[in-house]
Protein backbone atom coordinates (compact mmCIF):
# COMPACT_ATOMS: atom_id res chain seq x y z
CA UNK A 1 0.00 0.00 0.00
CA UNK A 2 1.48 3.37 -0.95
CA UNK A 3 0.68 7.25 0.92
CA UNK A 4 -0.61 9.40 -1.12
CA UNK A 5 1.32 12.90 -0.84
CA UNK A 6 4.14 12.18 1.04
CA UNK A 7 4.07 12.51 4.31
CA UNK A 8 0.38 13.69 5.03
CA UNK A 9 -1.12 9.89 4.01
CA UNK A 10 -2.15 7.24 6.00
CA UNK A 11 -1.02 3.70 5.83
CA UNK A 12 -2.59 0.59 6.66
CA UNK A 13 -0.29 -0.28 9.04
CA UNK A 14 -0.08 2.94 11.20
CA UNK A 15 -3.73 3.28 11.24
CA UNK A 16 -5.68 -0.24 10.91
CA UNK A 17 -5.69 -1.20 14.68
CA UNK A 18 -7.15 1.96 16.03
CA UNK A 19 -9.52 2.81 12.62
CA UNK A 20 -12.86 2.00 12.22
CA UNK A 21 -12.10 1.36 8.87
CA UNK A 22 -8.99 0.60 8.84
CA UNK A 23 -10.17 -3.01 7.36
CA UNK A 24 -10.61 -1.26 4.24
CA UNK A 25 -7.07 0.27 3.59
CA UNK A 26 -6.00 -3.36 1.42
CA UNK A 27 -8.67 -2.58 -1.12
CA UNK A 28 -7.01 0.51 -2.42
CA UNK A 29 -3.60 1.34 -3.33
CA UNK A 30 -3.90 5.14 -2.29
CA UNK A 31 -5.26 5.97 1.30
CA UNK A 32 -5.58 9.98 2.68
CA UNK A 33 -6.23 12.12 5.87
CA UNK A 34 -8.20 14.20 4.35
CA UNK A 35 -7.01 16.81 7.12
CA UNK A 36 -3.42 16.14 6.64
CA UNK A 37 -3.95 16.60 3.30
CA UNK A 38 -4.87 20.22 4.27
CA UNK A 39 -8.50 19.76 4.87
CA UNK A 40 -10.21 21.94 7.40
CA UNK A 41 -11.80 19.75 10.32
CA UNK A 42 -13.94 22.75 12.17
CA UNK A 43 -16.52 23.90 9.73
CA UNK A 44 -14.78 27.08 8.67
CA UNK A 45 -13.21 26.96 5.07
CA UNK A 46 -14.66 24.98 2.41
CA UNK A 47 -13.46 21.51 2.11
CA UNK A 48 -13.91 21.30 -1.75
CA UNK A 49 -11.02 22.09 -3.38
CA UNK A 50 -8.51 19.78 -1.44
CA UNK A 51 -11.18 17.13 -2.21
CA UNK A 52 -10.81 18.11 -5.98
CA UNK A 53 -6.90 17.53 -5.75
CA UNK A 54 -6.73 14.40 -3.69
CA UNK A 55 -9.35 12.59 -5.89
CA UNK A 56 -7.73 9.45 -7.65
CA UNK A 57 -8.62 5.95 -8.96
CA UNK A 58 -8.14 3.05 -6.00
CA UNK A 59 -8.08 6.22 -3.55
CA UNK A 60 -10.04 5.75 -0.36
CA UNK A 61 -10.33 9.61 1.54
CA UNK A 62 -10.59 9.58 5.20
CA UNK A 63 -12.31 12.15 7.10
CA UNK A 64 -11.29 12.02 11.32
CA UNK A 65 -13.57 13.56 13.83
CA UNK A 66 -14.30 16.69 12.95
CA UNK A 67 -16.81 19.55 11.03
CA UNK A 68 -16.70 19.47 7.09
CA UNK A 69 -17.69 22.67 5.37
CA UNK A 70 -19.02 22.56 1.61
CA UNK A 71 -19.84 25.10 -0.75
CA UNK A 72 -19.66 23.64 -3.89
CA UNK A 73 -19.89 20.08 -5.39
CA UNK A 74 -17.70 17.55 -5.30
CA UNK A 75 -17.68 15.45 -8.88
CA UNK A 76 -15.68 12.27 -9.63
CA UNK A 77 -16.58 9.93 -12.53
CA UNK A 78 -15.41 6.83 -14.26
CA UNK A 79 -13.29 5.51 -11.51
CA UNK A 80 -12.77 2.29 -11.14
CA UNK A 81 -12.35 2.13 -7.38
CA UNK A 82 -13.19 4.81 -4.98
CA UNK A 83 -14.00 5.50 -1.36
CA UNK A 84 -14.96 8.00 0.91
CA UNK A 85 -15.08 7.88 4.89
CA UNK A 86 -15.94 9.57 8.00
CA UNK A 87 -14.76 8.65 11.10
CA UNK A 88 -17.35 10.47 13.61
CA UNK A 89 -17.11 13.65 10.90
CA UNK A 90 -20.37 16.01 10.26
CA UNK A 91 -20.26 17.31 7.18
CA UNK A 92 -22.10 21.47 6.97
CA UNK A 93 -23.47 22.35 3.71
CA UNK A 94 -23.45 26.26 3.35
CA UNK A 95 -26.77 27.63 2.58
CA UNK A 96 -28.45 28.05 -0.61
CA UNK A 97 -27.90 31.61 -1.65
CA UNK A 98 -24.08 30.97 -0.20
CA UNK A 99 -23.39 27.50 -2.54
CA UNK A 100 -21.21 28.52 -5.73
CA UNK A 101 -22.30 26.73 -8.88
CA UNK A 102 -25.04 24.09 -9.43
CA UNK A 103 -27.01 24.45 -6.23
CA UNK A 104 -27.68 20.48 -5.84
CA UNK A 105 -25.41 17.99 -4.36
CA UNK A 106 -22.18 17.83 -2.15
CA UNK A 107 -20.75 14.59 -3.49
CA UNK A 108 -21.22 13.56 -7.62
CA UNK A 109 -19.71 10.14 -7.43
CA UNK A 110 -20.43 8.55 -10.69
CA UNK A 111 -23.19 9.62 -13.65
CA UNK A 112 -25.12 7.32 -15.48
CA UNK A 113 -22.86 7.54 -19.13
CA UNK A 114 -20.03 7.11 -16.58
CA UNK A 115 -20.63 5.62 -13.90
CA UNK A 116 -17.59 4.25 -11.16
CA UNK A 117 -16.93 0.76 -11.07
CA UNK A 118 -16.74 0.56 -7.27
CA UNK A 119 -17.83 2.94 -4.43
CA UNK A 120 -17.54 2.94 -0.94
CA UNK A 121 -19.04 6.01 0.75
CA UNK A 122 -20.04 5.78 5.03
CA UNK A 123 -19.75 7.32 7.88
CA UNK A 124 -21.20 10.87 8.00
CA UNK A 125 -23.74 12.89 10.13
CA UNK A 126 -24.80 16.16 7.75
CA UNK A 127 -25.95 18.96 9.63
CA UNK A 128 -28.75 20.67 7.48
CA UNK A 129 -30.11 22.65 11.31
CA UNK A 130 -29.06 25.92 9.73
CA UNK A 131 -32.21 27.66 7.36
CA UNK A 132 -32.01 26.84 3.92
CA UNK A 133 -29.34 24.31 3.69
CA UNK A 134 -30.82 21.36 2.83
CA UNK A 135 -28.97 19.63 -0.24
CA UNK A 136 -28.81 16.31 -1.68
CA UNK A 137 -26.00 14.29 -0.06
CA UNK A 138 -24.47 12.29 -2.30
CA UNK A 139 -25.48 10.74 -5.62
CA UNK A 140 -24.21 7.66 -6.86
CA UNK A 141 -23.94 5.36 -9.92
CA UNK A 142 -21.71 2.52 -9.83
CA UNK A 143 -21.63 -0.42 -12.26
CA UNK A 144 -19.78 -3.22 -9.96
CA UNK A 145 -20.09 -2.75 -6.36
CA UNK A 146 -22.06 0.21 -4.88
CA UNK A 147 -21.83 0.88 -0.75
CA UNK A 148 -23.39 3.48 1.38
CA UNK A 149 -23.61 3.06 5.23
CA UNK A 150 -24.10 4.97 8.19
CA UNK A 151 -25.13 8.30 6.67
CA UNK A 152 -27.30 10.76 8.66
CA UNK A 153 -28.91 13.77 7.55
CA UNK A 154 -29.83 16.04 10.66
CA UNK A 155 -32.39 18.90 10.06
CA UNK A 156 -35.03 20.23 7.59
CA UNK A 157 -34.64 19.87 4.02
CA UNK A 158 -35.68 23.50 3.44
CA UNK A 159 -33.89 24.79 0.33
CA UNK A 160 -35.71 23.32 -2.39
CA UNK A 161 -33.13 21.22 -3.88
CA UNK A 162 -32.69 18.09 -4.71
CA UNK A 163 -33.54 15.47 -1.97
CA UNK A 164 -30.88 13.88 0.50
CA UNK A 165 -29.76 10.39 -2.02
CA UNK A 166 -30.01 9.16 -5.62
CA UNK A 167 -28.18 5.88 -5.81
CA UNK A 168 -28.44 3.25 -9.11
CA UNK A 169 -26.34 0.06 -9.93
CA UNK A 170 -25.82 0.77 -13.57
CA UNK A 171 -24.55 -3.50 -14.92
CA UNK A 172 -27.53 -5.45 -14.56
CA UNK A 173 -24.64 -8.06 -13.01
CA UNK A 174 -23.78 -5.24 -10.22
CA UNK A 175 -24.76 -5.17 -6.56
CA UNK A 176 -25.32 -2.19 -4.53
CA UNK A 177 -25.90 -1.75 -0.72
CA UNK A 178 -27.40 1.35 1.30
CA UNK A 179 -27.44 0.88 4.93
CA UNK A 180 -28.80 2.81 7.45
CA UNK A 181 -29.13 6.40 5.49
CA UNK A 182 -31.11 8.21 7.44
CA UNK A 183 -33.01 11.47 6.89
CA UNK A 184 -35.51 12.12 9.35
CA UNK A 185 -36.86 15.37 9.17
CA UNK A 186 -38.68 15.33 5.85
CA UNK A 187 -38.23 18.31 3.80
CA UNK A 188 -40.10 21.38 2.85
CA UNK A 189 -42.37 22.02 -0.31
CA UNK A 190 -40.61 23.46 -2.78
CA UNK A 191 -42.91 26.65 -2.33
CA UNK A 192 -41.90 27.10 0.93
CA UNK A 193 -38.32 27.31 -0.22
CA UNK A 194 -35.70 30.01 -1.82
CA UNK A 195 -36.21 27.48 -5.09
CA UNK A 196 -39.58 28.12 -4.99
CA UNK A 197 -41.11 27.55 -8.92
CA UNK A 198 -38.23 25.99 -10.15
CA UNK A 199 -39.32 21.89 -9.30
CA UNK A 200 -42.22 20.41 -8.67
CA UNK A 201 -43.80 19.66 -5.15
CA UNK A 202 -39.70 19.54 -3.95
CA UNK A 203 -37.63 16.38 -2.66
CA UNK A 204 -37.54 13.03 -3.18
CA UNK A 205 -35.95 11.49 0.20
CA UNK A 206 -34.37 8.55 -1.75
CA UNK A 207 -34.41 7.67 -5.41
CA UNK A 208 -33.07 5.05 -7.31
CA UNK A 209 -35.11 5.05 -10.63
CA UNK A 210 -31.89 4.07 -13.19
CA UNK A 211 -30.80 0.94 -11.16
CA UNK A 212 -30.38 -2.12 -13.71
CA UNK A 213 -28.47 -4.00 -10.67
CA UNK A 214 -29.65 -5.70 -7.47
CA UNK A 215 -29.80 -2.56 -4.65
CA UNK A 216 -30.62 -3.23 -1.30
CA UNK A 217 -32.22 -0.03 1.52
CA UNK A 218 -31.33 -2.01 4.45
CA UNK A 219 -32.74 -0.34 7.71
CA UNK A 220 -33.08 3.04 6.05
CA UNK A 221 -35.15 5.75 7.44
CA UNK A 222 -37.52 8.56 6.17
CA UNK A 223 -39.42 11.53 7.38
CA UNK A 224 -41.95 13.27 5.30
CA UNK A 225 -40.87 14.83 2.25
CA UNK A 226 -43.22 15.97 -0.52
CA UNK A 227 -42.36 13.93 -3.85
CA UNK A 228 -42.44 10.49 -2.31
CA UNK A 229 -40.11 8.76 0.55
CA UNK A 230 -38.01 6.02 -0.87
CA UNK A 231 -38.47 6.30 -4.45
CA UNK A 232 -37.33 3.25 -6.44
CA UNK A 233 -39.98 2.57 -9.28
CA UNK A 234 -38.16 3.41 -12.53
CA UNK A 235 -35.52 1.05 -12.87
CA UNK A 236 -35.57 -3.24 -14.52
CA UNK A 237 -33.35 -4.25 -12.16
CA UNK A 238 -33.83 -5.93 -8.22
CA UNK A 239 -34.74 -3.37 -5.43
CA UNK A 240 -34.93 -4.95 -1.83
CA UNK A 241 -36.19 -2.93 1.04
CA UNK A 242 -35.29 -4.55 3.97
CA UNK A 243 -36.49 -3.13 7.22
CA UNK A 244 -35.94 1.00 8.26
CA UNK A 245 -39.08 3.44 9.05
CA UNK A 246 -40.72 5.27 6.51
CA UNK A 247 -43.19 8.29 7.78
CA UNK A 248 -45.82 10.97 6.40
CA UNK A 249 -44.27 11.44 3.06
CA UNK A 250 -46.81 12.77 0.16
CA UNK A 251 -47.29 10.34 -3.13
CA UNK A 252 -45.77 7.44 -1.07
CA UNK A 253 -43.94 6.41 1.42
CA UNK A 254 -42.17 3.31 0.06
CA UNK A 255 -42.52 2.91 -4.32
CA UNK A 256 -40.87 0.31 -5.52
CA UNK A 257 -40.39 -1.35 -8.82
CA UNK A 258 -38.63 -3.80 -10.97
CA UNK A 259 -38.41 -7.62 -11.71
CA UNK A 260 -38.06 -9.57 -8.36
CA UNK A 261 -38.22 -6.79 -5.82
CA UNK A 262 -38.62 -7.14 -2.23
CA UNK A 263 -39.85 -5.05 0.57
CA UNK A 264 -39.24 -6.61 3.85
CA UNK A 265 -40.13 -5.80 7.70
CA UNK A 266 -40.54 -2.15 6.85
CA UNK A 267 -42.44 -0.41 9.14
CA UNK A 268 -44.38 2.64 7.29
CA UNK A 269 -46.45 5.85 9.26
CA UNK A 270 -49.01 8.19 8.16
CA UNK A 271 -49.76 10.02 11.60
CA UNK A 272 -49.34 14.00 9.73
CA UNK A 273 -50.06 15.39 6.98
CA UNK A 274 -49.71 19.03 5.71
CA UNK A 275 -52.04 21.21 3.88
CA UNK A 276 -50.12 20.59 0.47
CA UNK A 277 -50.36 16.81 1.07
CA UNK A 278 -52.46 15.59 -1.37
CA UNK A 279 -51.81 11.35 -1.05
CA UNK A 280 -49.81 9.71 1.76
CA UNK A 281 -49.71 6.58 0.74
CA UNK A 282 -48.28 3.67 2.37
CA UNK A 283 -46.60 1.04 0.07
CA UNK A 284 -46.96 1.55 -3.71
CA UNK A 285 -45.53 -1.57 -6.11
CA UNK A 286 -45.38 -0.85 -10.01
CA UNK A 287 -43.19 -1.54 -13.42
CA UNK A 288 -42.35 -5.12 -12.73
CA UNK A 289 -43.05 -8.34 -12.14
CA UNK A 290 -42.94 -10.68 -8.92
CA UNK A 291 -42.74 -7.94 -6.52
CA UNK A 292 -43.12 -9.07 -2.96
CA UNK A 293 -44.22 -7.59 0.46
CA UNK A 294 -43.26 -9.60 3.31
CA UNK A 295 -43.30 -8.75 6.88
CA UNK A 296 -44.54 -5.40 6.36
CA UNK A 297 -46.65 -2.73 9.44
CA UNK A 298 -48.26 0.27 7.67
CA UNK A 299 -50.11 2.77 10.21
CA UNK A 300 -51.90 5.57 8.52
CA UNK A 301 -53.98 6.97 11.34
CA UNK A 302 -54.22 11.13 9.91
CA UNK A 303 -54.87 10.55 5.62
CA UNK A 304 -56.04 12.64 3.06
CA UNK A 305 -58.21 10.70 1.24
CA UNK A 306 -56.84 8.09 -1.33
CA UNK A 307 -54.06 7.19 0.91
CA UNK A 308 -53.83 3.44 0.39
CA UNK A 309 -51.82 1.90 2.85
CA UNK A 310 -50.96 -0.47 0.02
CA UNK A 311 -51.49 -0.13 -3.94
CA UNK A 312 -50.76 -2.36 -6.31
CA UNK A 313 -50.56 -0.21 -9.73
CA UNK A 314 -51.32 -1.21 -13.05
CA UNK A 315 -47.60 -1.78 -14.25
CA UNK A 316 -47.04 -4.82 -11.72
CA UNK A 317 -47.50 -7.74 -13.51
CA UNK A 318 -47.09 -9.91 -10.46
CA UNK A 319 -47.58 -9.29 -6.94
CA UNK A 320 -47.54 -11.11 -3.59
CA UNK A 321 -48.46 -9.58 0.17
CA UNK A 322 -47.23 -11.75 2.83
CA UNK A 323 -47.36 -11.60 6.47
CA UNK A 324 -48.09 -7.84 6.83
CA UNK A 325 -49.87 -6.10 8.91
CA UNK A 326 -52.00 -2.91 7.79
CA UNK A 327 -53.64 -0.42 10.98
CA UNK A 328 -55.77 2.67 9.29
CA UNK A 329 -57.66 5.19 11.42
CA UNK A 330 -58.73 8.54 10.83
CA UNK A 331 -61.62 10.69 9.81
CA UNK A 332 -61.13 10.56 6.17
CA UNK A 333 -62.49 7.72 3.32
CA UNK A 334 -59.49 5.40 2.95
CA UNK A 335 -58.88 1.95 1.62
CA UNK A 336 -56.43 -0.77 3.01
CA UNK A 337 -55.02 -2.79 -0.16
CA UNK A 338 -56.26 -1.53 -3.50
CA UNK A 339 -55.52 -3.73 -6.77
CA UNK A 340 -56.05 -1.69 -10.05
CA UNK A 341 -57.77 -3.20 -13.06
CA UNK A 342 -54.73 -3.51 -15.66
CA UNK A 343 -52.04 -5.47 -13.01
CA UNK A 344 -51.82 -9.07 -13.46
CA UNK A 345 -52.36 -11.90 -10.94
CA UNK A 346 -51.96 -10.89 -7.05
CA UNK A 347 -51.70 -12.78 -3.59
CA UNK A 348 -52.50 -12.14 -0.01
CA UNK A 349 -51.52 -14.63 2.60
CA UNK A 350 -51.21 -14.28 6.04
CA UNK A 351 -51.89 -10.52 6.19
CA UNK A 352 -54.12 -8.65 8.69
CA UNK A 353 -55.88 -5.36 8.05
CA UNK A 354 -57.61 -2.98 11.08
CA UNK A 355 -60.28 -0.39 9.42
CA UNK A 356 -61.25 2.48 11.34
CA UNK A 357 -61.86 5.08 8.89
CA UNK A 358 -64.80 7.24 8.03
CA UNK A 359 -65.14 4.85 5.02
CA UNK A 360 -63.97 2.32 2.30
CA UNK A 361 -62.70 -0.67 1.29
CA UNK A 362 -59.94 -2.87 3.38
CA UNK A 363 -59.00 -4.57 0.30
CA UNK A 364 -61.08 -3.21 -3.21
CA UNK A 365 -59.95 -5.44 -6.08
CA UNK A 366 -60.73 -2.97 -8.97
CA UNK A 367 -62.95 -3.25 -12.23
CA UNK A 368 -61.07 -5.81 -14.57
CA UNK A 369 -60.64 -7.32 -17.82
CA UNK A 370 -57.17 -8.82 -16.50
CA UNK A 371 -56.91 -12.83 -16.68
CA UNK A 372 -54.61 -12.47 -13.57
CA UNK A 373 -55.83 -14.26 -10.66
CA UNK A 374 -56.31 -12.59 -7.16
CA UNK A 375 -55.77 -15.00 -4.11
CA UNK A 376 -56.57 -14.15 -0.71
CA UNK A 377 -55.83 -16.60 1.97
CA UNK A 378 -55.98 -16.85 6.17
CA UNK A 379 -56.54 -12.80 5.90
CA UNK A 380 -57.99 -10.96 8.44
CA UNK A 381 -60.42 -8.01 8.03
CA UNK A 382 -62.14 -6.24 11.45
CA UNK A 383 -62.32 -2.81 12.62
CA UNK A 384 -65.28 -0.73 12.59
CA UNK A 385 -66.21 1.95 10.00
CA UNK A 386 -68.24 4.54 8.42
CA UNK A 387 -69.64 4.61 4.95
CA UNK A 388 -68.44 7.42 3.75
CA UNK A 389 -68.26 7.70 0.02
CA UNK A 390 -70.69 4.80 0.06
CA UNK A 391 -67.50 2.87 0.23
CA UNK A 392 -69.13 0.44 2.75
CA UNK A 393 -67.66 -2.95 1.73
CA UNK A 394 -65.17 -5.14 3.61
CA UNK A 395 -63.85 -6.48 -0.22
CA UNK A 396 -65.06 -5.11 -3.03
CA UNK A 397 -64.31 -7.89 -5.88
CA UNK A 398 -64.85 -6.29 -9.21
CA UNK A 399 -62.67 -8.74 -10.59
CA UNK A 400 -63.32 -12.20 -12.80
CA UNK A 401 -61.48 -15.69 -11.32
CA UNK A 402 -60.50 -14.28 -8.16
CA UNK A 403 -60.33 -17.12 -4.97
CA UNK A 404 -60.59 -16.54 -1.13
CA UNK A 405 -59.48 -18.96 1.27
CA UNK A 406 -59.69 -19.11 5.07
CA UNK A 407 -60.97 -15.37 5.27
CA UNK A 408 -62.19 -13.54 7.81
CA UNK A 409 -63.85 -10.47 7.46
CA UNK A 410 -65.94 -8.80 10.44
CA UNK A 411 -67.56 -5.42 9.59
CA UNK A 412 -69.59 -4.39 12.02
CA UNK A 413 -69.55 -0.89 11.63
CA UNK A 414 -69.24 2.63 13.09
CA UNK A 415 -72.24 4.19 14.98
CA UNK A 416 -74.76 2.08 13.40
CA UNK A 417 -73.11 1.94 10.15
CA UNK A 418 -74.56 -0.56 8.01
CA UNK A 419 -71.43 -2.57 6.00
CA UNK A 420 -71.35 -5.66 4.01
CA UNK A 421 -68.18 -8.47 4.07
CA UNK A 422 -67.82 -9.20 0.91
CA UNK A 423 -69.74 -7.77 -2.35
CA UNK A 424 -68.92 -9.81 -5.66
CA UNK A 425 -69.37 -7.92 -8.96
CA UNK A 426 -67.14 -10.25 -10.87
CA UNK A 427 -67.04 -13.62 -12.92
CA UNK A 428 -66.36 -17.11 -11.21
CA UNK A 429 -65.53 -15.95 -7.65
CA UNK A 430 -64.36 -18.90 -4.91
CA UNK A 431 -65.27 -18.38 -1.18
CA UNK A 432 -64.20 -21.17 0.31
CA UNK A 433 -63.96 -22.18 4.32
CA UNK A 434 -64.17 -18.50 5.50
CA UNK A 435 -65.44 -16.30 8.04
CA UNK A 436 -68.54 -13.81 7.45
CA UNK A 437 -69.57 -11.26 9.31
CA UNK A 438 -71.30 -7.59 9.17
CA UNK A 439 -74.16 -5.00 10.02
CA UNK A 440 -75.53 -5.48 6.91
CA UNK A 441 -74.94 -8.57 4.50
CA UNK A 442 -72.07 -10.73 5.05
CA UNK A 443 -72.07 -11.79 1.46
CA UNK A 444 -73.71 -9.90 -1.93
CA UNK A 445 -73.66 -11.08 -5.32
CA UNK A 446 -73.98 -8.89 -8.62
CA UNK A 447 -71.96 -11.32 -10.63
CA UNK A 448 -71.88 -14.67 -12.13
CA UNK A 449 -70.74 -17.93 -11.68
CA UNK A 450 -69.76 -17.51 -7.34
CA UNK A 451 -69.28 -20.76 -5.39
CA UNK A 452 -69.45 -19.80 -1.93
CA UNK A 453 -68.31 -23.39 0.61
CA UNK A 454 -67.72 -24.64 3.82
CA UNK A 455 -68.32 -21.13 5.01
CA UNK A 456 -69.85 -19.28 8.21
CA UNK A 457 -72.31 -16.01 7.02
CA UNK A 458 -73.60 -14.36 9.87
CA UNK A 459 -75.51 -10.77 9.87
CA UNK A 460 -75.28 -8.90 13.38
CA UNK A 461 -78.72 -6.84 12.55
CA UNK A 462 -80.75 -9.63 11.31
CA UNK A 463 -80.10 -9.51 7.57
CA UNK A 464 -79.85 -12.61 5.66
CA UNK A 465 -76.28 -14.12 5.28
CA UNK A 466 -76.76 -13.45 1.60
CA UNK A 467 -78.19 -11.07 -0.61
CA UNK A 468 -78.43 -12.27 -4.50
CA UNK A 469 -79.15 -9.20 -6.72
CA UNK A 470 -81.51 -9.51 -9.99
CA UNK A 471 -78.12 -9.58 -12.07
CA UNK A 472 -76.45 -12.58 -10.25
CA UNK A 473 -76.72 -15.49 -12.61
CA UNK A 474 -75.87 -19.66 -11.27
CA UNK A 475 -74.35 -18.67 -7.65
CA UNK A 476 -73.23 -21.98 -5.83
CA UNK A 477 -73.58 -22.16 -2.26
CA UNK A 478 -72.53 -25.52 -0.46
CA UNK A 479 -71.99 -26.92 3.17
CA UNK A 480 -72.42 -23.28 4.34
CA UNK A 481 -73.78 -21.97 7.88
CA UNK A 482 -76.19 -19.15 6.53
CA UNK A 483 -77.71 -17.62 9.71
CA UNK A 484 -80.85 -15.78 8.52
CA UNK A 485 -80.88 -17.64 4.84
CA UNK A 486 -81.04 -15.87 1.62
CA UNK A 487 -82.38 -13.09 0.41
CA UNK A 488 -83.15 -13.48 -3.50
CA UNK A 489 -83.57 -10.37 -5.41
CA UNK A 490 -84.22 -12.06 -8.81
CA UNK A 491 -81.10 -13.46 -9.02
CA UNK A 492 -81.04 -16.69 -11.89
CA UNK A 493 -79.69 -20.38 -11.77
CA UNK A 494 -79.21 -20.22 -8.01
CA UNK A 495 -77.96 -23.35 -6.84
CA UNK A 496 -78.06 -24.48 -2.74
CA UNK A 497 -76.64 -27.95 -1.31
CA UNK A 498 -76.21 -28.92 2.24
CA UNK A 499 -76.16 -25.46 3.93
CA UNK A 500 -77.47 -24.88 7.46
CA UNK A 501 -80.11 -22.28 8.14
CA UNK A 502 -80.25 -20.49 11.25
Amino acid sequence: MTACLAGVGLTATASAATDPYGYYYDDYDTVVDVTEAGADDTGTESITPVLDELRGDDTLLVFPEGEYYMDEQFRFTGFDNFGVVGENATLIPANYHDFDGPQYRLFRLGVAYSPGGQLRFEGFDVDQTAPETGIRTIEAYAADRLEVRDVTINGYHDSGTWGPGLFNVTDPDGRGIVERFRAPDGGAWVNDTPNAGNRWRGPIGIEANENRGRLEFRRCGLGGFPNNGLYAAGGDGTIIVHGGLYRNSNGANVRVGGRDSEIRWPTVEVDSTRPEDVSQRGIRIENGRNIEIYGAAVEITAPKPTSHAISVMNTCDSARIDTTRLQLQGSEVNHGIVISPECGEATIVDTEITHETAGGYPLWIRDSDSAGQVLAEHLTISGRAGDGGGFRDGIRCERDDCRFSHVDVTQHGRDGVDRNAIVNTGADLTVYQSELRASQYPYIDLGSGTLVRDSTLESSADHEAVCLYSSSTNPTFKKNRLVGGIRDLGASGVTTWENTYE
